[in-house]
């Protein structure tokens, strides 16, 4: 017996999808960095409070020395995130991660993005200049055709449990059931949910701006389109319980009821 234990592997390793947001510094500032995230973790405590997010120094002019990273990092964990790593950059972020004993992380799913141009996000790819976003019509405005996504759509039928995640990858994804608070369904196509969305849906999760979510009864914490969302800590009387659509028109995620 002992020897049969003695043969089994210490651990399994696996890949997969996991939720990491974007920290993007716009400037090295770190107690106007506390504020500002803790401000998000104000406004959705069970979306941002502990969320594993990265940090991506891509857009500052110049890469700070390791202290200000360090200073930035607790300012982080100050606001109630975790800090997990750095985003990938150039090979000076390289080194510093290197340094900082973090891991430098290439890809991930990041689908936080503020309608409102906020800072938890991964830069959008690039793409023909949009037009100014207007004010989102009340119903039937019509929203861009989706991109047909490479395979056929992924069917899950019956409940979404809190804390479970379904992901589409490269497709549609279906869902004939309740998506309960605290569940994601994300998809790099179009999200159908024909029951209830008390959780959250990300469509377009590889960055296609022309996903849509379809929802027939809409009670969710959380939206997202192409990285781009919005947060309910209490739905609009005029869309609880509602069937509706939601799209992107510029970098404004518009809903509307169907």
């Amino acid at each position: 017996m002992n020897a049969r234990m003695d043969n089994q592997d210490a651990c399994d390793l696996r890949f997969g999808q996991v939720g990491i947001a974007n920290v993007r510094v716009r400037r090295v500032d770190a107690a106007a960095l506390c504020d500002e995230l803790e401000r998000r973790v104000r406004s959705a405590p069970q979306l941002f409070s502990r969320a594993a997010v990265v940090l991506d120094l891509s857009h500052l002019r110049d890469l700070p020395d390791d202290g200000t990273v360090d200073a930035l990092l607790e300012a982080v964990r100050s606001a109630g995130m975790l800090p997990v790593g750095l985003a990938y950059g150039t090979s000076e972020v390289e080194a510093l991660s290197r340094r900082m004993g973090l891991p430098l992380i290439a890809k991930f799913r990041a689908a936080y993005e503020p309608a409102d141009g906020g800072s938890i996000a991964p830069p959008a790819p690039p793409a023909a200049t949009a037009e100014p976003a207007r004010p989102a019509e009340p119903v039937r405005k019509q929203a861009p055709e989706p991109a047909a996504p490479s395979l056929g759509a992924m069917h899950h039928d019956g409940t979404i449990r809190s804390g479970q995640q379904i992901y589409a990858r490269d497709r549609d994804l279906i869902v004939t059931g309740v998506i309960a608070n605290a569940a994601e369904v994300i998809a790099d196509g179009n999200i159908h949910v024909y029951g209830g969305l008390r959780g959250r849906a990300m469509a377009g999760a590889q960055g296609d701006e022309k996903a849509r979510i379809f929802v027939s009864d809409f009670r969710a914490e959380l939206v997202a389109i192409a990285g781009h969302y919005r947060v309910f800590e209490q739905i609009p009387k005029d869309l609880e319980g509602q069937s509706v659509q939601c799209w992107l028109e510029g970098e404004k995620l518009l809903i509307a009821k169907l």
